[in-house]
């Protein structure tokens, strides 16, 4: 005999695997009721279904613990109108054709209109006034107001989420899944929106066809030979019948969409959350008792009705206070959870032992930056840079950790890279930093400092006075975008050594997804991910952008077999971007704009590096210093001219000449002649030449 729970469980597997034709073919039914005449025993069925499925739906409205697990109530709503309205025209045509409407509808009339008609049309009016001016109207602007609250909140429930992300409190997963949660309640709300409008438009038809069944029955029934009195009583019965099998349901449904909009988010559904909301309250109860028994107790009034009223609540006072009792001395009793000091102690230790890969400590002055609910604080900006760096550089910055520091000034703040100090500063919340980039004109009111970020001179001064700095040609700027600024550069610089082993791995079966083949060809046989990870800081040290894996990788594996040098590979694969580094270090227009050196210059370095055979005169130390000193101030005259220039020179000297550059000129980008080739167009702004 086969098992009843495997054909349950059959049925069930048979039902969601076919539920989209089911669903299909039930749409196309209901719309086959507006046009097709129905017999009357399918009526009644038709009519019981719509009856319990309204029933079912407000059950389960009731059971849910929030909104969103109903994300397909809007949908219902609609099938639900559909459905009554079809079957009204249904009812409505076996109605005025025959004067009988099946058992369902002829039963509903005369147990409500009975021997006074008069009553069950009363009756009839005020279900039709409950649903379309209490609870549909009601439900409609919850629904309204909480989809404009909930559009409204999304930017910053959008960065609260990014801002935990940030602080390493939640995972890229669980950041995700907020994400969705957010979306979909956007999204319900809004449909919820619009979907009350089913209700009440049906609500309005099912006024309208009642009036025509009433109507045109009279006189259908009066065409026919019967009675005034006859086809009154009769069609009258039918008509209320007919309303109150379409309106009972979709009273139901729509207390349903009440209940849902009004639905608070919990972990429990709406029956033990009034229970213990109401009724754990034992003072509220009691007050409520003796109001009853007062109330019993004036002249005129039932005495027995309200003092069992009385009676009851102060039994739920009894039964409610001893349980509130009972649960505090539980929580009394309950004793704290054992733990093992040895095992306490290894927590701490290991916490000890933690190491954050970008840290931001700030004095207590400063905490108040950190989380403005305006939406410009610390967290925020650092949000935004995560995505900056990762659309300019293509690396992911690791979340930095932002924790106050009593030890600090109040005014301070340190930058940490993997626990050490890289660099500090002093803000001053509440004024704004007045910066001389060189073309301002004029002495500020203020205290004089000098920008962390670029060294450059500056004022901090009172917020009154920020128009008047701008007038005289200041660049204005708030203490948290100073702050963030400066660790923006110093991220900048010191990007190469926050990338480790796992974010090699991490970018390298990214591009294994678009060249599966190079990453094959290359790792682990020809280069391991050390290799490569050597390579990407060399090319970070330099800001050479990263987001072009696959051509990186192409680059090694077709040079690999050529040297297996780490800088001369990087210089490889310098020469494979350089259409990104013309479109990086070039004008609008594609022109690089470029400083070069003198070929004897060139010919000197070169021989220094043992590039060349040439007997050139040698190089020392002074000479080198005498070098940069030259290239600095042509540069300074270029940026003071607004040209945004370069260091150009041979290949073969590149790599010496931007580690000299780094060293005294960290801003100034060097590229190679092979490195410019896809430019539009090389100006030459000047020549550096050296006089022995």
């Amino acid at each position: 005999m086969a098992n009843p729970a495997i054909k349950t469980d059959r049925l069930g597997g048979a039902l969601r695997r076919y539920s989209d034709l089911f669903l299909g073919l039930g749409v196309i039914g209901l719309l086959v009721t507006l046009v097709t005449p129905m017999p009357p025993w399918m009526l009644d069925l038709m009519l019981a279904a719509n009856m319990t499925a309204g029933v079912l739906l407000l059950m389960v409205t009731m059971n849910a613990r929030s909104s969103t697990e109903l994300s397909t109530f809007p949908t219902i709503l609609l099938f639900s109108t559909l459905c009554r309205l079809g079957l009204n025209v249904a009812s409505t045509r076996l109605i005025l054709s025959g004067g009988e409407a099946g058992s369902v509808i002829s039963a509903f009339g005369e147990y409500v209109g009975g021997d006074n008609l008069a009553v069950g049309l009363v009756v009839f009016l005020i279900l039709i006034i409950i649903q379309f001016v209490v609870i549909t109207k009601g439900s409609g602007r919850i629904s309204e107001v909480a989809a404009r609250f909930v559009l409204d909140a999304m930017p910053g429930k959008q960065m609260a989420i990014d801002a935990d992300l940030n602080a390493g409190l939640i995972d890229s997963e669980e950041a995700k899944r907020r994400r969705v949660e957010i979306g979909a309640e956007a999204e319900f709300y809004g449909a919820m929106d619009g979907a009350s409008k089913f209700v009440r438009g049906d609500a309005i038809a099912g006024l309208i066809i009642t009036a025509l069944n009433l109507v045109g029955g009279v006189t259908i029934g009066t065409m026919a030979g019967m009675g005034i009195g006859d086809a009154v009583d009769t069609y009258s019965k039918l008509t209320i019948g007919d309303g109150l099998v379409s309106q009972i349901p979709a009273l139901f449904i729509s207390t349903a969409a009440g209940v849902l909009v009004t639905k608070d988010t919990g972990e429990s559904s709406l029956g033990p959350k009034l229970l213990g909301q109401i009724g754990g309250r034992p003072k509220a109860t009691l007050i409520a008792a003796g109001t009853m028994f007062m109330i019993g107790l004036l002249p005129g009034m039932p005495k027995l009705p309200f003092f069992l009223l009385a009676t009851v609540l102060a039994v739920l006072w009894n039964s409610t206070r001893q349980a509130a009792a009972q649960a505090e001395q539980m929580a009394a009793k309950q004793p704290e959870p054992e733990v093992d000091p040895k095992a306490r102690e290894e927590e701490e230790v290991s916490e000890l032992l933690r190491v954050d890969r970008v840290g931001l400590e700030i004095g207590y002055r400063l905490i108040p930056l950190v989380d403005d609910k305006a939406g410009g604080g610390i967290l925020d900006h650092v949000a935004q840079l995560r995505r900056r760096f990762a659309l300019r550089h293509g690396v992911v910055l690791p979340p930095v950790r932002i924790k106050d520091n009593i030890k600090l000034p109040p005014r301070t703040y340190r930058l940490t890279i993997g626990g050490q100090e890289v660099a500090g500063g002093e803000i001053h919340p509440g004024r704004f930093l007045a910066m001389d980039s060189g073309g301002a004109s004029g002495k500020l009111q203020g205290d004089q400092t000098v920008d962390p970020a670029f060294g450059l001179p500056a004022w901090w001064i009172d917020e009154n006075r920020r128009d008047e700095a701008e007038v005289m040609g200041y660049t204005v700027i708030d203490p948290t975008s100073v702050l963030v600024t400066h660790l923006s550069e110093t991220l900048r610089d010191t990007l190469g050594e926050l990338l480790t082993r796992d974010d090699v791995k991490d970018l390298v079966e990214a591009a294994k997804e678009v060249s599966p083949s190079v990453v094959a060809e290359l790792i682990p046989d020809k280069m391991s991910y050390g290799d490569v990870q050597q390579v990407l800081r060399n090319l970070l040290a330099e800001d050479v952008p990263i987001r072009n894996m696959s051509a990186i990788l192409e680059a090694l594996a077709d040079n690999i077999g050529r040297s297996k040098d780490v800088d001369t590979l990087t210089e490889l694969v310098r020469q494979r971007l350089a259409r990104a580094l013309c479109e990086q270090h070039g004008s609008a227009g594609g022109t690089v704009r470029a400083i070069t050196l003198d070929p004897d210059v060139e010919l000197r370095l070169a021989a220094a590096v043992g590039a060349t055979d040439s007997d050139a005169a040698p190089v020392n130390p002074a000479w080198l210093q005498s070098l940069m000193v030259q290239v600095g101030e042509q540069i300074a005259q270029a940026t003071q001219a607004g040209l945004d220039v370069v260091l150009l020179v041979r290949s073969n000297v590149r790599r010496f000449v931007g580690e000299l550059v780094r060293s005294s000129l960290p801003k100034v980008a060097v590229l190679s002649y092979n490195e410019v080739i896809p430019a539009r167009a090389v100006e030459t702004v000047a020549v550096v030449k050296m006089e022995d």
